[in-house]
């Protein structure tokens, strides 16, 4: 397979310190260049980490004929237009997640997609890593009986008041950050859509962003997903499924890590507590690099996504019912956009 040539979009951490190395771990990608708002901040990153070219604008990397797809670890807000700026320059995309502030939003991505033909993708790299494939086969296969509830606490703590991810303009707060990975992974365990949601959600009293948010999701047939995130929070992440006949728990569900293998828990309900729990390792696995590896079959073979912007969409509807729900003090059903 031909590599993909790739451009980054920023010299955000999550490119420098996650992703440009999970590219490099694969034998289907070659990082290109690099882009940042001014040349000297570039150029550093681009000594920094070995990339060939360094360009001192967005739009000079779009216009670099050596770049065949472009990943974008932009600020929240500018996820869309870069995306479509991208897209509109023959440029394939892997986009940051969230993808979008609003569902509508992300509908114009796909318009973009539609019109340009371009391969437009959102990177939520869990999806490839190997615990997530075998929770997934372990609940479809009916090892825990039928899927009940999910429970999920995500935080991390950051007050400052200079980081986007505190900045309310820029789209942040737990629940665009972080709290999109239960939503997503809650619908994708369950295999539908919840019908509606009810939230608690704290703000900063400073900056607006949500730094406590608590959701409950009500799925058709009666299955419940339930999380809270928080940016003010000690470090921590969990996520356990709860069946008819079992619960699954993974330890490190998120933040995977690239050089030691994941466990997960599995338990039958013997025992109290993890007395009577399996514990299974996953193989080790870079999912960055697993997420680039597939960006390029797909590219490469034309085959059509498993996880299209549509699914994105989805998550941006249920994300909109969260605030809606947190701000109105009650059930919010889950259906057209209207903002958070």
């Amino acid at each position: 397979m031909q590599p993909v040539r790739w451009g980054i979009l920023g010299t955000a951490r999550i490119a420098t310190e996650k992703v440009i190395p999970g590219l490099r771990r694969t034998e289907t990608a070659e990082v290109v260049a690099i882009a940042s708002r001014g040349a000297a901040k570039a150029e550093a990153a681009a000594r920094r980490l070995g990339i060939p070219a360094a360009h001192a604008s967005y739009e000079a990397l779009l216009a670099d004929p050596a770049v065949e797809a472009v990943y974008i670890p932009l600020p929240n807000e500018q996820h869309v237009p870069w995306a479509i700026r991208a897209a509109e320059a023959g440029k394939h995309v892997l986009c940051e997640k969230p993808l979008a502030l609003t569902a509508a939003e992300a509908g114009s991505l796909i318009a973009a997609r539609d019109r340009t033909g371009m391969l437009i993708l959102e990177a939520f790299m869990v999806r490839q890593h190997p615990q997530w494939l075998r929770v997934r086969e372990l609940v479809r296969g009916g090892r825990i009986g039928r899927l009940h509830a999910i429970a999920c606490a995500f935080g991390y703590h950051n007050d400052d008041p200079d980081d986007i991810r505190n900045s309310l303009r820029h789209g942040g707060g737990a629940l665009y950050d972080i709290g999109c990975y239960p939503v997503m992974l809650s619908r994708w365990l369950f295999g539908a859509e919840p019908a509606r949601v009810a939230a608690l959600v704290e703000r900063d009293p400073a900056g607006g962003t949500d730094i406590l948010t608590s959701a409950l999701m009500a799925f058709p047939g009666g299955g419940q997903a339930s999380f809270t995130v928080s940016t003010r929070m000690v470090p921590y992440q969990r996520l356990q499924l709860f069946g008819s006949a079992g619960r699954i728990e993974l330890l490190i569900p998120f933040n995977a890590p690239p050089d030691r293998p994941c466990r997960i828990l599995i338990d039958e309900g013997g025992a109290h507590g993890d007395a009577s729990a399996v514990a299974e390792d996953l193989p080790v696995a870079d999912q960055y690099a697993l997420q680039g590896a597939e960006f390029a079959r797909l590219l490469r073979s034309g085959a059509p996504p498993d996880y299209p912007l549509e699914d994105a969409v989805a998550t941006l509807r249920v994300i909109e019912a969260i605030f809606r729900a947190g701000a109105d003090g009650r059930w919010v059903e889950v259906g057209a956009s209207e903002g958070p």
